[in-house]
């Protein structure tokens, strides 16, 4: 495997770039590319010479954008289990809604205000990593939860399957689709919700919960705008070869054996020899097709994910077209906890401009 390797020349323009707190960035065209193939999009079709029977058509991958995208997931009613603390000028309630026959769990508040004509904005929360054996509904995610649910958002921060009391078999996010369907649920079931307005949602996640994030805003149409802080963004390619864990990171007893890298080189081969693949299954080869502006934040010194996955993300949904706000922490880590205020101000910004 390859190590992931930083440049001289773009670690120093990095750092010559930020200026106090943080920076925004206009990421250069001259943005440094890696070693592996160039990704090109997915063909639709195989052309056979005319001497020869059809090869007949290639079932996709379940974790191809092409196949999540003909999924069926149309949520349901959210059922309020039971009314927590309220916050300073929100509600907070313990609830779940079903995904693939699932009941999964969550975290809903809703603003404690007149409510518009035409419902709240909202915003879906897919959270980050952490091992579904020790996560809890309840602790997690607070602060993030509070500033977003104070600026007049209904927030449905959501468990995935397998988590606390959520039914269902954790498998991880990367090699298995579950945790997909249930971002792709929830907000289908948010969108049902007599008190929001269902053309006014975003999705803001963090991590693998920005992973979620991406690939969900090239899978449907329905998310107004999204915000990704420190999240895994990168193609599958540079994923499989420049991505290692932090000594940090402790599995679940759900996530352990054979991972995604091993069971699909495999069965697939390597990006250079089937690059047909590793670009079905990589958001990023769908960048044009995003469902709305994005707006990215990452620290310089994150030790779970490469700062590079959300600079190269920038520079390819630009060349898409696309709308991207890019910010990079000096000196800050995964959770961007030294800037914490400054992001969370900028991505509540972000969503008063796309979804008020």
């Amino acid at each position: 495997m390859k190590k992931f390797f930083v440049g001289l020349q773009l670690m120093a323009w990095m750092i010559a770039a930020c200026t106090g707190e943080s920076q925004y960035i206009e990421t250069p065209s001259a943005f440094p590319t890696h070693t592996l193939p160039a990704q090109t999009l997915p063909s639709s079709t195989v052309t056979q010479p005319p001497s020869q029977t059809p090869l007949p058509t290639p079932i996709p991958h379940p974790m191809s954008i092409p196949a999540l995208r003909e999924g069926k997931n149309p949520g349901s009613d959210i059922v309020i289990v039971k009314e927590l603390t309220r916050g300073s000028n929100y509600r907070r309630y313990y609830a779940y809604y079903l995904s693939e026959g699932l009941k999964i769990y969550a975290l809903l508040t809703m603003p404690d205000a007149p409510e518009p004509d035409k419902g709240w904005p909202a915003i879906v929360f897919p959270h980050g990593y952490i091992p579904p054996d020790v996560y809890r509904t309840t602790e997690r995610y607070i602060a993030y939860v509070d500033e977003l649910a104070k600026a007049g958002y209904v927030v449905f921060r959501i468990d995935y399957r397998g988590h606390d009391a959520s039914e269902g078999e954790a498998r991880g996010a990367y090699g298995n689709p579950g945790y997909m369907n249930d971002v792709l649920n929830a907000l289908a079931s948010l969108q049902r919700h007599p008190s929001v307005d269902p053309q006014r949602v975003g999705m803001w996640g963090h991590s693998m919960g920005g992973y979620l994030t991406l690939r969900a805003m090239v899978i449907t149409d329905d998310i107004r705008a999204g915000v990704i802080w420190a999240g895994v963004v990168a193609s599958y390619t540079e994923m499989l070869y420049n991505w290692r864990r932090s000594a940090f990171f402790t599995p679940s007893p759900s996530s352990r054996g054979i991972g995604w890298r091993t069971q699909w080189l495999e069965a697939y081969g390597p990006p250079e020899t089937n690059p047909t693949f590793w670009n079905s299954v990589s958001a990023t080869s769908y960048l044009a097709d995003l469902s709305g502006p994005l707006q990215l934040h990452h620290g310089m010194e994150d030790e779970d994910v490469p700062v590079e996955f959300s600079i190269r993300l920038a520079e390819q949904a630009r060349n898409a077209g696309q709308s991207v706000d890019l910010y990079i922490y000096e000196g800050d880590n995964h959770n961007i906890s030294e800037n914490f205020s400054t992001a969370m101000d900028r991505t509540i910004r972000f969503f008063d401009q796309y979804l008020k």
